[in-house]
């Protein structure tokens, strides 16, 4: 599991973050906007935009009280939303270079019919 480090949340690889989501120990957290989401996604990840979560949208259900994994574009927006989430006591890392680097490293993507997606 990652650990919090005195810098703020851990980042992960996407293939750390791969591991971990699709083994339980953590929740994956999309932090893109909607557009974005329905152009390309990780299969399994929970969806609540960064707009949404600095205006106080607490997590969905299925990820309170775990570890979550955070992942947007690029990585910016995850490292904000990592924040945020490690000062309401989530335990929170966050996936560096984002839907690009996953997207890159060959992990799956989908769109909400189910089929290969790209990202956006």
């Amino acid at each position: 599991m990652f650990s919090l480090l005195r810098r703020g949340p851990a980042r992960l690889t996407p293939q750390q973050a791969h591991r971990q989501t699709s083994e339980g120990q953590a929740v994956l957290l999309d932090v893109r906007e909607l557009p974005e989401w329905q152009a390309g996604h990780v299969p399994g990840a929970l969806h609540l935009p960064l707009s949404r979560l600095r205006a106080g949208t607490v997590l969905p259900e299925t990820a309170q009280g775990k570890p979550v994994v955070v992942i947007c574009r690029s990585g910016n927006r995850s490292r904000t939303a990592t924040r945020i989430l490690a000062a309401r006591g989530v335990k929170a890392g966050d996936v560096a270079g984002g839907m690009t680097a996953w997207a890159g490293a060959g992990l799956p993507v989908t769109v909400d019919r189910g089929t290969s997606g790209p990202i956006a």
